[in-house]
C-alpha cells in the first residue's frame, strides 16, 4: 500500500510538472492513462491557470470523465464551469452520465441552467429538465437514463448488435432490461446470459422474470438497502405505469450510504461533519444554536442541583460524585442511542423489533447498572470508610445508567415514529438528558439514606 502511494505521488508529480512545463504531449498522455478516480484527484488540486491550460490540451469528451468521477460538493464543481468557454461546457455536460449532469446542473441559478441546457442536444436537455423535478434524496433524484434496453421479441444475435451500439454510452450493460413496444419492463438479461445462450434463441425465452424494481419517487435510503441486500449491481427505476425510465448503479449507492452515513454522525455529534469550511466564525454560527440549545437543557440542571442545596449544606460529600454519576449515564445512554440509531437506519423498525430493542436496552442498562454498582459501592465504601454512602452511589449509579438507556433507545424511536430524523437525538442532547435524570435520582435516593450515612 505504501509503494502504490509513493508510486502515484511520484506519477501526480510528474503529470503536474508536465502541465507547468507547457508539455502538451506528455501531459495529454500521462493524465488520461489514469483511472478517472486519479484523473479526479488530479484535477481538483490545480490552481485556475493550470486548470486553463487543462482546458486546452483536453477535448470536452476526454474531460467529461474526470468530472464524471469529482466526488467534490456539486456547489464546488460548477464554479469550474465559469473558467470554460460555453460551447466547451456544452460538450462535457453533454458527454456526462445524466445523473452526474443533474446533479452539478440543479446547482446553477435559473438563468445560467437555461443557458446551459440551450447549448446542448434538445432531446437530453428535455431528459435533465424531467429528473431536476425528482424531489430530493429520492430514487428519481439519483437514477440515470443512461441504460442499455432490448425488447423480448429479439434474438441473443439481435440483442449483442443493440448492446455494442449502446455500450459507449450506458453506465452498465451487465444488466440488459426487456421491455415491450410501450417501455413496459418485462424483465432481465444478464451479459453472462447472453454470451452462454444460443444466438438465435429469444430473449423472452432467456430472461429473468419478475424482475425487482423501485418507482421514481421511493427514498434513495430504501433503494440503498434494497440493492445492499439483493448484491444487485444496478436496479430499474420504473413510474406507475411500470415504464423503464432510469436506471441507480451501485456506485451512486455507494455515494448514498456515505451521504446517510454522514448525516447520522451529524446528527449524533450536533455538528455538520462534513463542512469544509476553515472560517472559524463561519463554523462557530453553524454550530452555536444547537450549543445554546443545550445550555437552556443544562441550566435545567444546574436548577436541579440548586434545589437541593440544602442537603448538599448537610452532606457537602454528595457534590463530590455528581459528576461520576452523571458521566456514566450521560456514556451510556450514548451508547444506547448508536444501537436505536443504526437500527432505524437499516429500517429494522417493525413494532416487534422495536419493543425487543427497548426492552433488551433496558435489561442491558440494568446488568451494566448492577455491575458498575455494586463496583462503585465498594470502592466508595472503602475509600470513604462509609459503605452506606457507597450504597447510595451503587443505588444511584444503576438507577441512572438503566434510565439513560431506556432514554437512549426510546428517544430516537419516538423522534421516528412521529416523523423526525431520530439521529437528531443526539449524543450531546441525550448526555445533558441524562445529567438532568440523574441529579434528581442521585438526591433523590441521597435524600432517603441521608440520616444513616451523616451518623455512620
Amino acid at each position: 500500500m505504501a509503494d502504490t502511494e509513493k508510486y502515484n505521488q511520484i506519477k501526480t508529480e510528474e503529470i503536474i510538472d508536465s502541465l507547468d512545463k507547457k508539455q502538451r504531449y506528455n501531459f495529454h498522455n500521462e493524465f488520461t492513462d489514469l483511472h478517472v478516480y486519479e484523473q479526479a484527484e488530479i484535477f481538483t488540486t490545480l490552481d485556475k491557470e493550470q486548470r486553463q491550460r487543462v482546458y486546452q490540451y483536453l477535448t470536452p469528451k476526454e474531460l467529461s470523465d474526470t468530472f464524471d468521477a469529482i466526488e467534490d460538493d456539486p456547489e464546488e464543481v460548477v464554479k469550474y464551469f465559469d473558467e470554460m468557454s460555453l460551447k466547451y461546457v456544452a460538450e462535457l455536460l453533454d458527454n456526462m452520465y445524466t445523473d452526474n449532469e443533474v446533479d452539478l446542473l440543479g446547482q446553477l441559478d435559473k438563468h445560467k441552467l437555461a443557458k446551459y441546457l440551450g447549448l446542448i442536444d434538445k432531446d437530453k436537455a428535455n431528459e435533465i429538465k424531467s429528473l431536476l423535478h425528482y424531489e430530493d434524496k429520492t430514487a428519481g433524484a439519483i437514477m440515470s437514463t443512461d441504460f442499455a434496453s432490448i425488447v423480448s421479441s429479439q434474438t441473443v444475435r439481435s440483442a449483442m448488435q443493440v448492446l455494442r451500439e449502446e455500450a459507449e454510452n450506458a453506465e452498465t450493460i451487465y444488466y440488459d432490461y426487456v421491455v415491450n413496444n410501450d417501455k413496459r419492463l418485462l424483465g432481465i438479461v444478464t451479459l453472462r446470459n447472453l454470451l452462454m445462450s444460443d444466438e438465435d434463441a429469444l430473449i423472452g425465452d432467456i430472461m429473468t422474470t419478475p424482475v425487482m424494481s423501485v418507482k421514481a419517487d421511493d427514498d434513495q435510503e430504501d433503494v440503498a438497502k434494497m440493492i445492499r441486500d439483493y448484491n444487485f449491481l444496478a436496479m430499474p427505476v420504473t413510474n406507475y405505469d411500470e415504464q423503464l425510465i432510469g436506471v441507480i448503479t451501485v456506485d451512486d449507492i455507494i455515494d448514498v450510504i456515505d451521504e446517510e452515513s454522514a448525516e447520522d454522525y451529524s446528527g449524533l455529534a450536533g455538528v455538520d461533519t462534513e463542512e469544509q469550511t476553515e472560517n472559524p466564525f463561519k463554523a462557530a454560527s453553524k454550530r452555536l444554536p444547537w450549543l445554546i440549545t443545550l445550555l437552556f437543557l443544562g441550566m435545567s440542571t444546574a436548577s436541579l442541583v440548586s434545589h437541593f442545596e440544602g442537603l448538599l449544606s448537610e452532606a457537602s460529600i454528595l457534590a463530590v460524585f455528581i459528576s461520576l454519576i452523571t458521566g456514566t449515564a450521560g456514556n451510556a445512554g450514548t451508547q444506547s442511542l448508536a444501537v436505536a440509531v443504526r437500527r432505524l437506519a437499516v429500517k429494522d423498525d417493525t413494532e416487534q423489533s422495536v419493543v425487543r430493542l427497548i426492552i433488551s436496552e433496558v435489561f442491558t442498562g440494568l446488568v451494566i447498572g448492577v455491575v458498575t454498582g455494586i463496583a462503585v459501592t465498594l470502592i466508595v465504601g472503602i475509600w470513604k470508610d462509609n459503605f452506606v454512602l457507597g450504597m447510595v452511589i451503587g443505588l444511584a449509579m444503576m438507577s441512572a445508567i438503566t434510565v439513560a438507556n431506556l432514554a437512549g433507545s426510546f428517544i430516537p424511536i419516538l423522534m421516528d415514529k412521529i416523523g423526525v430524523d431520530p439521529a437528531v437525538a443526539s449524543g450531546p442532547f441525550i448526555s445533558t438528558l441524562s445529567d438532568l435524570t440523574s441529579v434528581l435520582i442521585y438526591f433523590s435516593i441521597a435524600q432517603v439514606f441521608l440520616k444513616f450515612f451523616i451518623t455512620s
